[in-house]
Parts: C-alpha cells; structure tokens; sequence
C-alpha cells in the first residue's frame, strides 16, 4: 500500500473525470492518496508551459494539505507531458519522488501536425519544446521516471515516440487503444506496482 499523494495528469480533450476509471483501479490496489484535476484549456489551445504552471499549483496545494514532503505523478498522453516540463523546468525535482508517464508524446506525434494550436504545435515531432527537453544531460536529477506506453498507438505516432530516455524502466503494454491504456489491468498492475516500491 503507498501513502504517498499522487497527482493524476489527464491528456488533451480529457478532464480529472475522465481519469475515475484510473484512480479507481489504483486505489483497489492499495493505492489510497491519488487526486485529478482539470487542465485549463484542455484542447491544446494552452502552451505546456502555461499548464505545468496549473500543475504546480497543485503540487503545492496537495504538498500542503497532506503534509508530505513530496508526492508520485502520473500523467496520460499530453498529461505525461505537462508532467515532464513540470520536473525539468519547473520544481518538480524538488517536489516528486516518482513519475509515471503512460504514452506521452516525448518525442512527438505526427497527429499533432493536424492542429494548429500552440499546444498542440509543441507537441509535433522536433518542436523547440521537445528539443529544449531533450537537450537535458540530467532530466530527472532524483526523480525515479517510469514509462509505459502501447506499440499500438494511433494517436501517439510513432508509438516508441512514448519512450523517455534515463527512464528507470520502460515497459510496452500490448493495449489496443490509446485510452484504454488508463483501465487496462495490465497497466494499472505495473502503476501500482512502481508506486508502490
């Protein structure tokens, strides 16, 4: 069973509600402390930067109604993302001890070059985002980083595009659907797995 608070980062069009399904499927396995909440705009109209800001606004407010002295973060698809920016350029390596990506857009989606959003642009594969993320000799400095993501992505393409260099471990669930990957036994096992260590 974690004690530890874990922040839930939904992906592009999503919302907290979206990820009950997910927090639902942790807490059955002893996963008790997991909270959501909503990105805003969640369309990919906000640049990632704009939303690692509302994520730290939560880290803070969890950090402090909790008392914990830092917490887990597990982020979906642009959530994963958001999350990524937070700990490289924001505080979150001061403030989370774990950080699960569940097929985040690391290396880009060639999806993203249907939209014109700024969001949605940071997102495509070589944006100066992704760059400047990459660019990093040490992204995580004490963060332990977990990825999981489906080879059979269509909405991250190329599905290895999910893969986080540095990553403690990374592991390739055969799941059909991109969303299917936050209610997929097989993935909540191995989430609650790593948070659980």
């Amino acid at each position: 069973m974690s004690e530890t608070p874990v922040v839930l980062v939904h992906g592009i069009w999503d919302s907290a509600a979206r990820l009950d399904r997910l927090r639902a499927g942790l807490e059955a396995r002893g996963v008790r402390r997991a909270r959501a909440f909503d990105l805003a705009p969640n369309d990919g109209r906000g640049r990632i930067e704009r939303l690692a800001e509302q994520l730290d606004g939560i880290v803070e407010a969890v950090l402090a109604e909790t008392s914990a002295r830092a917490l887990d973060v597990v982020g979906f698809s642009m959530g994963a993302l958001v999350s990524r920016y937070y700990i490289q350029r924001g505080r979150g390596r001061a403030r989370v001890r774990r950080f699960v990506s569940i097929s985040g857009p690391h290396q880009g989606t060639l999806n993203a070059l249907w939209l014109p959003y700024e969001g949605v642009r940071q997102m495509r594969p070589g944006s100066p985002l992704l760059r400047d993320l990459a660019s990093d000799t040490d992204p995580w400095g004490p963060v332990e980083v977990h990825a999981l993501y489906t080879p059979y992505d269509v909405m991250i393409v190329p599905a290895r595009s999910s893969i986080l260099p540095g990553a403690r471990t990374t592991r390739a669930v055969p799941v059909a659907l991109h969303r299917w990957m936050l209610s997929d036994r097989r993935v909540l096992d191995a989430i609650a797995e790593i948070l659980a260590r």
